[in-house]
């Protein structure tokens, strides 16, 4: 998944800590979304990422960061 990101430019969006881990051991590309949620449904995240919908598109276009980190409650 990775290398598929990177490779095609695009972002990968998780719940998993290991891309975090990964992105700091790497670096970009691709970007890393790390939505920190706990259990909860897909409804949520898609809630949340509605929620972040700004944040995400300035991050993805115009942050020289690697990482955004979304931290929210189900």
């Amino acid at each position: 998944m990775w290398s598929f990101a990177q490779t095609n430019g695009f972002t990968i969006v998780t719940k998993d800590s290991d891309f975090n881990d990964m992105s700091a051991l790497r670096g970009a590309p691709p970007k890393i979304i790390w939505i920190r949620i706990g259990n909860c449904t897909t409804d949520t995240i898609e809630q949340v990422i509605r929620t972040y919908a700004t944040a995400i598109e300035q991050f993805m276009t115009l942050s020289a960061d690697n990482l955004l980190e979304i931290i929210s409650q189900p």
